[in-house]
C-alpha cells in the first residue's frame, strides 16, 4: 500500500497523512490516531526518500564501523547495536553503517554527515585524547557517544559507565580478602574503557600501598585466547599474582581455561573478578566456578543511546548531555581468601 491508497481508505488528503505520521502539531490527535490504527492495519510503511524530501530528515543513525584484515571482530558491540536496533525498530529508524579503514573514521564520519543519508550520529571505542571528538563538535548534527574521551575536555554528549569506580571496588574486595598480588586482564591500552579500569585498580592499590608492575597487566583484543595466553604468562611468573581483574567474561573465559590446565582452584588459589557487559551467550552464574563480576548491560546502554539521539532527531527531549552509570559488584563463588602462603606479603 503507497500513501495514495492510504489517504483515499481513510478520506483524507495525502497531506494530512503525512503530517500526521511525521508528528505535526497541527493534526488533531484523533486523526493522528486514526492514521496510525490504519498503519497497523494495513502494514503500510513510508517511503524513506519521499519522507525525506517532505521533511527533510532521513529517519537514520549513521555510525562508522572500523574494519581491516586484521582487525578483529567484536561480540561486545554486536550486543550493543542489538539494544540500539530494538529501539531504531519502535521509531521505524534505520542504520547506516559505513565500513572504513580504522585509520580512516575521521574522514569517514564526516563523509556520512555530509551525505545527507543520516540525522544524527554515534561513535564508540573511545579513545584517551580521541580525534573523532574536534571533528564531530565542529558538525551542525547531533552526535552521541558511548564512551568519554580521557584527557580530553568533558563538553560533548555521551553516555558511560564509571569505569574507574568499577575496577576500584572490585580491587577493594580482593584486598579485603587479604590478597596482594594482582594481574588485570584488560582491553587494548588505547581505548578509554581500559584506561580508567587500570586506573581505578591502581587507585586501590595505592591506598594499600601497592603498585602494578607492568609485567602483570595485559591489553589486547577482548577474546578468549588471548586471555588464556596473558594468564599462562602471569602463572609463570616466580610469584604469580593470586588476584585477576579482567575486563571482559570473554577473557576471563581463557582466563579460566588456563587456571584449570595449572592445576588451580578459582576461588581458593587464585581469585578472579570480570566485568559483565550481559552477554546472552556468556552468563557469570553459569561458569563450572560462578565468577564475581561488576556488571552493566551493553544491550540497555544501545538502548538508551537509541532513545536520546532519535529523540533528539524529533525533537522529544530535553534528555541528559551526559550520564554515567553506576556499575553492579556481584559476588559470587570466584573470589575468595588469599591463599595462606600469599598472604601478608608486602608488595605485589
Amino acid at each position: 500500500m503507497n500513501l495514495k491508497q492510504l489517504s483515499e481508505l481513510l478520506g483524507l488528503s495525502q497531506t494530512t497523512v503525512s503530517r500526521a505520521l511525521n508528528g505535526y502539531p497541527e493534526v488533531n490527535e484523533a486523526t493522528r490516531e486514526r492514521v496510525l490504527q490504519a498503519v497497523k492495519e494495513t502494514g503500510y510503511r513510508p517511503n524513506k526518500a519521499a519522507q525525506r524530501l517532505a521533511t527533510g530528515k532521513a529517519g537514520s543513525i549513521g555510525l562508522v564501523m572500523p574494519t581491516a584484515p586484521d582487525h578483529y571482530s567484536d561480540v561486545h558491540f554486536g550486543e550493543f547495536l542489538t539494544g540500539l536496533g530494538e529501539e531504531a525498530v519502535r521509531h521505524d529508524f534505520h542504520f547506516v553503517i559505513m565500513p572504513a579503514d580504522p585509520n580512516d573514521e575521521v574522514g569517514a564520519l564526516r563523509r556520512l554527515a555530509v551525505s545527507g543519508n543520516v540525522d544524527a550520529l554515534f561513535v564508540a571505542y573511545m579513545r584517551g585524547h580521541d580525534p573523532r571528538l574536534p571533528m564531530l563538535k565542529s558538525l551542525s548534527m547531533p552526535f552521541l557517544v558511548h564512551g568519554r574521551s580521557f584527557g580530553s575536555e568533558p563538553d560533548y554528549p555521551y553516555l558511560d559507565i564509571d569505569n574507574e569506580a568499577a575496577f576500584y571496588d572490585a580491587a577493594r574486595l580482593l584486598l579485603q580478602l587479604g590478597h596482594t598480588r594482582f594481574a588485570l586482564l584488560n582491553g587494548p591500552g588505547h581505548l578509554d574503557f581500559a584506561i580508567r579500569r587500570k586506573n581505578g585498580l591502581v587507585a586501590a592499590l595505592s591506598e594499600r600501598g601497592l603498585s602494578l608492575p607492568e609485567d602483570c597487566m595485559s591489553h589486547t583484543s577482548m577474546t578468549d585466547e588471548l586471555g588464556q595466553s596473558a594468564m599462562e604468562r602471569f602463572l609463570q611468573m616466580p610469584e604469580p599474582p593470586t588476584a585477576i581483574l579482567c575486563s571482559s567474561t570473554v577473557l576471563a573465559l581463557g582466563a579460566i581455561r588456563a587456571a584449570n590446565q595449572a592445576g588451580l582452584k578459582l576461588g581458593e588459589d587464585i581469585s578472579l573478578i570480570a566485568h559483565d557487559d550481559v552477554l546472552p551467550h556468556l552468563k557469570p552464574e553459569n561458569f563450572s566456578v560462578p565468577l564475581t563480576t561488576t556488571r552493566s548491560s551493553l544491550r540497555a546502554a544501545g538502548v538508551r543511546i537509541a532513545q536520546r539521539l532519535i529523540g533528539t532527531v524529533k525533537q522529544d527531549g530535553p534528555f541528559p548531555e551526559q550520564e554515567l552509570w553506576k556499575t553492579e559488584l556481584i559476588v559470587r563463588a570466584s573470589t575468595g581468601p588469599a591463599p595462606r602462603q600469599a598472604q601478608n606479603v608486602g608488595g605485589v
